[in-house]
């Protein structure tokens, strides 16, 4: 059962730290995962303090529903929705949102999801798997430009158009059902391999991140992240991917140089325009410690911004 799965969580300490926790605060955990993240927060939190979890996945909600906490709520929705739910529950600003992107170890080490090339099971990559198509419903019909658009874009994959017409005309023959056909469909397309890294990698990355519109909502919910945060409330992202990262990056960027004038405009100083987030220290990346008990935090990049006093 997934559910006895166990999820190193990536830069706890340093990812709540930078929330900068207030014992009366209101915070919002984006993406709960197995809750390490959440349950940190719990303990800087006093018993006015109040935090908000969300996830999409199923399984994430059952384990965090079972918490009995009473400054604690499990909402099953993706950090997407953020607006929605929180108008739901009637919250206008919050003190802190943390997001850390990507999947979970859970998702990765059981087979049912389709997630992982290590192991032959149904290709499903769904992270909500209440609804939506899985991998094996797209690769099905999807046609090949797209596919190796997507393979392209999205896995940054050299060999993308080579995958694609493997899959096109493997399908013609049988349905792509399993985790191990697509991966050994990349295997003999990809003609150079990385060290230490399965050619199929980028490719199941690729669909992972299309299937679940990753960019798309990430890139939706970085603005309602600042309209929901109090002056001085902070927003920190740990993000897993280039592309990820980047949107990150330029996001915080923009907001925190404001609007940009004309050159040469003659405005007092007082009249530029303020940025709405500050920046807060320089990108973080796992120590070696952590990178020595959990590899895959290798990749993870956090950066952190502040909600400045601007309307």
């Amino acid at each position: 059962m997934s559910g006895g799965l166990t999820h190193a969580t990536v830069l706890l300490h340093e990812a709540v730290d930078a929330l900068a926790i207030k014992p009366d605060g209101l915070y919002v955990d984006g993406t709960f995962g197995r809750g390490g993240h959440s349950a940190k927060i719990l303990e800087r939190l006093g018993g006015k303090g109040r935090l908000i979890a969300l996830d999409k996945d199923p399984a994430a909600v059952a384990v965090g529903s079972a918490w009995r906490d009473a400054r604690f709520r499990m909402v099953h929705s993706g950090f997407a929705q953020l607006a929605d739910v929180l108008r739901e529950l009637g919250v206008a600003k919050v003190d802190g949102i943390l997001l850390d992107l990507g999947v979970s170890s859970p998702q990765l080490d059981d087979a049912a999801r389709g997630f992982s090339f290590r192991f032959d099971a149904p290709l499903d990559m769904r992270m909500d798997t209440s609804g939506g198509l899985t991998a094996a419903q797209w690769l099905a019909a999807v046609d090949e430009d797209l596919l190796a658009e997507v393979i392209r874009d999205y896995g940054e994959e050299r060999f993308a158009k080579q995958i694609a017409r493997a899959v096109v005309v493997a399908r013609a023959i049988q349905p792509i059902h399993t985790t191990r056909q697509l991966v050994e469909l990349a295997g003999k397309a990809v003609r150079t391999r990385e060290a230490g890294q399965n050619p199929a990698t980028r490719t199941f990355q690729a669909i992972r991140i299309y299937l679940n519109g990753e960019l798309e909502e990430l890139a939706r919910v970085l603005p309602e992240c600042v309209t929901h945060l109090k002056a001085g409330g902070r927003l920190a992202v740990i993000s897993f991917h280039s592309l990820e990262d980047r949107i990150v990056k330029h996001f915080m960027r923009d907001m925190a140089e404001g609007d940009k004038l004309p050159r040469n405009v003659p405005i007092r100083a007082s009249e530029v325009p303020q940025g709405k987030l500050n920046l807060i220290g320089k990108a973080v990346r796992a120590g070696e410690a952590e990178l020595r008990a959990n590899p895959r935090a290798r990749s993870a990049v956090m950066r952190v911004a502040e909600r400045s006093d601007v309307a």
